[in-house]
C-alpha cells in the first residue's frame, strides 16, 4: 500500500524531479507535487511525496527529517488527511 509524505521547509527553487530524486534513494516514488501559490504561480515550499512502500516510506521519514537539502533543512513526515473547507453560504 502506498503512503503519502509532507515535506516541508522547501527552498523555493526545488524542483519537483529533484525531490523525486532524493526520495527515490529510499524506495520507488509514485508521485511528487510542489504546491504553487495559484496568484504568484511560485512555489510554497512544501509538497507531498508519495512512496508505493510504507517501509520505505517510513525510512525516507527517519533518513531525510531534518537533512539539509539545497540549502534548507527539510522537514518531513507522513502527510495527514486535509479537512473539509466550509464554504461561507452565498447571498
Amino acid at each position: 500500500m502506498s503512503k503519502k509524505l509532507y515535506v516541508g521547509n522547501l527552498n523555493y527553487a526545488t524542483t519537483e524531479d529533484q525531490l523525486a530524486d532524493l526520495f527515490a534513494g529510499y524506495g520507488n516514488v509514485l508521485d511528487v507535487s510542489i504546491i504553487i501559490d495559484r496568484y504568484t504561480n511560485r512555489s510554497k515550499g512544501f509538497g507531498f511525496v508519495e512512496m508505493e512502500d510504507d517501509k520505505a516510506a517510513s525510512e525516507a521519514i527517519a533518513a531525510l527529517n531534518g537533512k539539509q537539502f539545497n540549502n534548507r533543512e527539510l522537514l518531513v513526515n507522513e502527510a495527514r488527511e486535509r479537512a473539509p473547507r466550509e464554504r461561507a453560504p452565498r447571498t
